[in-house]
């Protein structure tokens, strides 16, 4: 009996490919403050596995989350857009 869960899936700019099989994945969305109503930019950083190293600097990129991969790596790379 296996459960069909849906993986969040997040838009992103490749900002480093310097590592085996890792791309790092930086998302960046605005939030409103809740006090004075100001709009603000907020930026995550993911580290994300490429595993023929087929995204460059640049790439925007769709990525989904996945099973622990690595000591910090939970997400993977799934196209170019």
């Amino acid at each position: 009996m296996t459960k069909d869960i849906k993986k969040r899936r997040l838009q992103g700019v490749v900002v480093s490919d310097k590592m085996q099989k890792t791309v790092v994945v930086e998302i960046v969305h605005e939030r409103k403050h809740p006090k004075y109503l100001k709009y603000y930019k907020v930026t995550n950083r993911f580290k994300a596995h490429d595993e023929n190293r087929e995204y460059k600097v640049g790439d925007r990129v769709i990525i989904e989350e996945t099973r622990p991969l690595s000591k910090e790596k939970r997400w993977r790379v799934i196209s170019k857009i």
